[in-house]
């Protein structure tokens, strides 16, 4: 699939991109501060987000969707992070993980049952990491065991994004340890099931509004027809969708490099030392340069990764250098940002502080950097392996 330009908008993919940026402004942006202080995203943005649209951008109008791409899901994703990383992840785990894992496996009852909430009002987490099993996810100890005509659920997990705000969980746990990976299935859990419940926040160093949990699950039951595709699909289930959300924190990340520059940019062109911009300094010049070009190479990636998923073409490989890349964009974009602004810029008084912050996350989450860098080695070699 050709384009003029990889990061060129169609009319109406700029007009939304811009929608999400204005909202992004005008409700997010006053709140960023007191959110990171707080620990804790405003419920009030919540209800904005649903009305925006962005909650459920691919669900389908049945259900109370936009009946958008996966593309104008990362174009929000992307928006939200130029102003907050902490509320861009939280539309996209909603729609590169959840959304999308229902969209794709769910039954027609189970969509007919969760997407129009998914879509107006309940906010969705996806449970998969543990203690023991975070970059070799399907180590997990969830059990799963069938009694009667329900499934029973035991086990903890860990780092489960809007852990606290959630009604809807995809909860990854074993029905047969002796099948190993193959016997890990995927179950759609509700807030309120008995012997469900969602344990310690993290306190975290940087996207501090997006709540990071525990969930405790203790002789959960849930019923039958809540397994989430066939059981012991769960792993092949798990690792379609993280391929897709990794396009998501590739996005994240490209927004964040974004924002540092923007705030960089507007400060260093209204700032005079010995009688002129400090802008307009070749030393300077050269650093923001460099930190502009690297942006437009990650945009590239994240852009090219999220047209070929919607053009239904391979994209592991791309959306793992998608990730690797912005993720390192913005970790080093950030940190210039705070150089740029000099002394101002390691306040908490100006936004490029907490972007800096918020930045390291990118490198660890929805698989580490060296995880990407296996998986883009292992597309590599075997295309010469097999010629």
């Amino acid at each position: 699939m050709t384009h003029p330009a990889l990061t060129q908008l169609s009319e109406e993919e700029r007009m939304f991109k811009d929608a999400v940026l204005a909202f992004a402004r005008e409700q997010v942006a006053p709140k960023v501060h007191e959110m990171d202080r707080a620990g804790a995203v405003d419920k009030s943005l919540i209800s904005g987000l649903f009305e925006l649209g962005v909650m459920a951008v691919e669900v389908p109008g049945e259900y109370g969707g936009a009946e958008s791409s996966f593309f104008n899901a990362i174009l929000a994703v992307e928006a939200l992070a130029l102003v907050d990383p902490s509320i861009s992840v939280f539309v996209d785990v909603q729609n590169t993980l959840v959304n999308n894992c229902i969209l794709r496996w769910a039954s027609a009852e189970q969509k007919k049952r969760y997407l129009p909430k998914m879509a107006s009002e309940w906010v969705g987490s996806y449970a998969l990491s543990e203690a023991g099993s975070g970059s070799d996810a399907f180590a997990l100890k969830t059990r799963a065991e069938k009694r009667g005509d329900k499934w029973v659920l035991t086990g903890r997990k860990l780092w489960i994004t809007n852990g606290a705000e959630s009604s809807l969980f995809i909860v990854f746990a074993n029905t047969d340890f002796s099948k190993g990976y193959k016997g890990i299935t995927a179950f759609l859990v509700e807030k309120g099931q008995p012997g469900f419940s969602v344990g310690k926040k993290e306190d975290k160093l940087g996207i501090r509004a997006s709540s990071t949990t525990e969930l405790i699950l203790e002789d959960c039951e849930v019923a039958a027809d809540n397994v989430l595709g066939d059981v012991g699909v769960g792993y092949k289930i798990a690792i379609e969708t993280l391929n897709e959300g990794r396009i998501g924190i590739g996005a994240q990340m490209l927004g964040l490099a974004e924002g540092a520059l923007d705030h960089a940019m507007k400060y260093m062109v209204e700032r005079k030392q010995f009688g002129k911009s400090i802008a307009e300094f070749q030393g300077m010049e050269f650093q923001y340069a460099q930190m502009a070009t690297e942006i437009e190479a990650a945009k590239l990636m994240v852009y090219n990764a999220a047209r070929l998923k919607d053009a239904g073409q391979p994209f592991v490989k791309e959306a793992a250098m998608a990730k690797l890349l912005s993720s390192q964009v913005a970790e080093r974009s950030a940190s210039l940002a705070v150089e740029l602004m000099g002394g101002v810029g390691f306040t908490k008084e100006y936004p490029v502080e907490k972007l800096f912050r918020d930045s390291k996350i990118g490198k660890i989450y929805e698989g580490t950097s060296n995880m990407q860098l296996a998986t883009i080695a292992k597309i590599v070699r075997s295309a010469y392996a097999n010629g």
